[in-house]
């Protein structure tokens, strides 16, 4: 093969492209007085950066920007960031994001400050079923977590401001999100995420390596937790009213901070911090317990009447206690769902972020209402769930309604015979207490009989008070109008706002509101009747006749916002009653043989009395004689 020689013209065009190369880069160089205002700026922004904390991105791009040759730049850094420099010369010191994900939740993690930046709930809507937003308990910098790093010559580095260095694995299902936070190549702050399959717990562990000669250890290190609540439900004030901080402390006792305004308190021993939200719960749990914890929550609903975006402030600021010169702990983050049976499972008490109710109250409703619920809610729509579930609460009650309506038949029966020793003794008061306690204890009848029936039921009301707020399973539920059992079931709304009512109108506890005055009309009727109006008491009848007109008014007022499945338990609860009552009154209680059986009590020994009605008897008896006193002088 022949050789290819250069001819005149491949000469003359390599002189001309060469031409035009030099050209270009010589009208590209900056002149001497670019170049001077480069440096000049250069060495404005590092002063800037000694005088304040750095922000990590303009640290990363300042870091990478810095030439060997310019020593006295990279000093100038160092000098402000301490070792902890080598994190924003990494390839990771940019705003990207990693995320684990499963058939339950999705997180989303950043490099700058190595925090969850994204909490979305996959099984749950927002607001009303259908609506097509997802919940999100962490979006757009409403979260953060932070820890002050105080290095040893008394300066404050924040993480959340800083690059982590993110490394994603996976060991079988789980998947391992390791974030190292590096003063040198094998000196570390590190946050690891663990995420497994169909669960909503996620495992977090924070530890040091090599951080001894950089970081101030004689004392803890401050991590700080802030989470500003999204509201998630359609009723404002229902959901503000059950958003708080709730932890445990001192080996499993429980408490909350308390609703309204820059509420705090400062627990020991903690073992568990949850920022509660009604039915969503963001939880840190830790297996060592924090030393201690300053919590913090505030009120963000300033106007009920006006849309709300936030429902609380959050903050939680925790000391991270080192051993031998290192932090190591292990702990745990939990985003999801405010339900009983859920939480139960962990097996970490965390159960108790949901408020039951205190003593016999909570007891009621872990082991009576919370499982027959649960046991009928499997098997039938939610709606009729709560109907059969008030049906067998007030079939168990039945025989203690029975006591107290047969109490009131036997006053009644001796009504007029008790009139009667009013008159004999209206001048001797006492005479006439005594002789009426002699009357109920020959005719066999207690006079408080009726009371403890009533006293009885109580904490079962109670306990639906707070069970029906609680219950998780109810949420976006419909049952005939009501669209979400868990909150108002609206069937008007309003134009204008009224004061404690709203701005709709709910038909539940309209239903509710008119069964109770029915009840109350009938049981009104009969105690009246049945108890004498007692010398120096209280009219007793008008006190009947306000709250037969009150308990409505109230029923209708402030169960208006309330969650339409307590209102729909109120209203069966109060109409299965007046149908017990009614079978009472005309098929088992006869007041005819409830008086024969009265007078033959009569003829019989007179039973002793107990020592409930002897100390009564006593009690009226000293009233009368220091009356009697007080008349002489």
């Amino acid at each position: 093969m022949n050789e290819k020689k250069l001819d005149l013209n491949s000469i003359i065009g390599f002189v001309l492209i060469f031409g035009i190369i030099v050209w270009i880069m010589y009208n590209n160089q900056p002149s001497q007085k670019e170049i001077a205002a480069e440096k000049a700026k250069k060495e404005q922004v590092l002063q800037k950066e000694n005088e304040a904390k750095v922000p990590a991105k303009q640290i990363a791009s300042t870091v990478m920007d810095t030439t060997a040759s310019d020593s006295l730049q990279l000093s100038k850094l160092k000098s402000t960031l301490g070792n902890f420099a080598y994190s924003a010369t990494l390839p990771s010191a940019k705003e990207s994001f990693t995320t684990l994900e499963n058939n339950l939740v999705s997180i989303k993690i950043a490099n700058k400050g190595g925090y969850i930046v994204a909490a979305k709930l996959k099984s749950f809507e927002r607001f009303k079923k259908g609506s097509g937003q997802l919940v999100e308990l962490i979006k757009d910098n409403n979260a953060d977590l932070n820890i002050n790093l105080q290095t040893q010559d008394n300066r404050t580095l924040e993480t959340k401001n800083l690059f982590f260095e993110p490394e994603l694995t996976k060991v079988g299902e789980n998947q391992i999100l390791t974030m190292r936070l590096k003063s040198g190549a094998n000196e570390f702050l590190e946050y690891k995420y663990v995420l497994k399959p169909n669960d909503y717990m996620i495992g977090f562990d924070i530890r040091s390596q090599g951080l001894s000669k950089v970081l101030n250890t004689s004392k803890p290190l401050d991590l700080v937790w802030n989470l500003k609540a999204y509201r998630n439900e359609k009723s404002i004030s229902y959901e503000d009213r059950y958003a708080d901080i709730r932890y445990e402390y001192e080996d499993g006792k429980d408490n909350n901070v308390g609703l309204g305004k820059d509420k705090e308190e400062n627990p020991e021993k903690v073992s568990y911090i949850a920022f509660k939200q009604h039915f969503f719960t963001s939880i840190l749990l830790t297996e060592k317990p924090f030393e201690k914890a300053k919590l913090h929550s505030n009120d963000l609903v300033l106007n009920q009447e006006t849309d709300t975006i936030f429902t609380k402030q959050f903050n939680a600021t925790i000391p991270l206690v080192f051993n031998n010169g290192e932090v190591d702990y292990k702990m745990n983050w939990y985003f999801g769902p405010t339900d009983y049976k859920t939480l139960k499972a962990y097996d970490k008490n965390l159960d108790k972020i949901i408020p039951l109710g205190w003593g016999i109250f909570g007891w009621i409703n872990k082991f009576i209402f919370i499982p027959l619920f649960g046991f009928l809610s499997s098997y039938i729509a939610y709606g009729i769930a709560i109907i059969v579930f008030t049906i067998l609460i007030k079939i168990a009650m039945s025989p203690i309604t029975y006591k107290s309506f047969l109490s009131q038949a036997k006053m009644k029966v001796l009504r007029p015979e008790i009139a009667e020793l009013g008159e004999k003794f209206k001048k001797d008061p006492m005479k006439k207490q005594q002789e009426t306690m002699k009357l109920y204890n020959k005719a066999g009848v207690n006079p408080m009989a009726g009371c403890i029936p009533a006293l009885i039921q109580i904490p079962f009301m109670y306990a639906s008070f707070q069970f029906f707020p609680s219950a998780f399973e109810l949420r976006q539920k419909s049952f005939l109008w009501a669209d979400d059992l868990s909150s108002f079931d609206q069937v008007v709304k309003l134009p204008f706002h009224i004061p404690l009512y709203g701005d709709h109108i709910s038909l539940f506890p309209i239903l509710a509101a008119v069964a109770i005055f029915f009840y109350m009309k009938m049981t009104s009727g009969d105690q009246q009747m049945a108890a004498p109006q007692q010398e120096g008491m209280p009219d007793m009848a008008k006190m009947m006749k306000i709250m037969i007109y009150v308990s409505p008014i109230m029923m209708l007022v402030f169960f208006n916002t309330y969650g339409a499945g307590l209102s729909l338990y109120n209203f069966i609860s109060n109409l299965i009653t007046i149908g017990i009552m009614l079978v009472i009154k005309n098929y088992i209680i006869d007041s005819d043989k409830i008086h024969a059986q009265i007078q033959e009590n009569k003829l019989k020994e007179p039973k002793k009395q107990g020592k409930f009605q002897q100390k009564l008897q006593e009690v009226m008896q000293q009233a009368e004689e220091q009356k009697a006193q007080q008349k002489k002088k």
